[in-house]
């Protein structure tokens, strides 16, 4: 399969063309944890409800959010949406974590291919979320093929229809790519996204609407 590889490029166009900002608005590495699970299928106004819930009873400590009944987690990320399921994810990945007795030092040594499949055998946790965890947690470089991206790489010139593993296979990014480019590509594709996939009037005012993808 044609690779496509003018990734630098258009990594150099959102760098001048979106703000540099943080991502997450938080440090701490669990409440990225946390949020990545919660903002499966919904929207962030509502994960949002679902923290301040758990900042306040809890607090982002991963030996409470393990021990704590999954019934009160429930309760408290309810806002969420599919709680339930959601509140089984957030207890199976802290009881992995606890394996690895929270030290997240110790997981970041293992080799990418091997900790995407430990990743991937936790309930809960697709390819999109498993590949947020390694970029924003585990500091690998991943592109992350979410939904946005998969319009935008539409836009700029893949006819085919596009699923996460579909894009991933398509997009190779730069061998010298730093974990910082990976998180900074991520969260430019989503807000670009955010701002000019509003229709096709707001993607012909974005600075991507003449920009083309060479397959080689």
């Amino acid at each position: 399969m044609k690779k496509i590889r003018n990734i630098e490029e258009l990594y150099e166009l959102l760098s001048k063309t979106m703000d540099h900002s943080t991502w997450w608005d938080t440090e701490n590495p669990w409440e990225i944890v946390v949020g990545s699970i919660l903002v499966q299928n919904t929207n962030w106004k509502n994960v949002d409800y679902s923290l301040t819930n758990i900042r306040n009873k809890i607090g982002f400590f991963p030996e409470k959010l393990a021990e704590t009944d999954q019934q009160i987690i429930q309760e408290l990320i309810r806002p969420s949406g599919f709680y339930k399921n959601k509140s089984r994810a957030i207890k199976e990945i802290f009881a992995w974590f606890q394996s690895y007795n929270y030290d997240i030092s110790i997981i970041q040594e293992k080799e990418l291919t091997v900790l995407r499949k430990e990743l991937l055998s936790i309930y809960g946790i697709g390819h999109e979320t498993a590949d947020v965890l390694l970029v924003f947690i585990f500091k690998k470089v991943m592109f992350i093929a979410d939904k946005y991206a998969q319009r935008i790489f539409n836009h700029l010139g893949i006819s085919e229809k596009l699923t996460y593993l579909k894009l991933q296979e398509l997009i190779e990014l730069p061998d010298n790519f730093t974990n910082q480019q990976a998180q900074n590509f991520h969260g430019w594709l989503v807000d670009y996204g955010q701002m000019y996939l509003k229709s096709e009037a707001d993607w012909q005012t974005g600075a991507l609407s003449n920009f083309k993808l060479v397959q080689e």
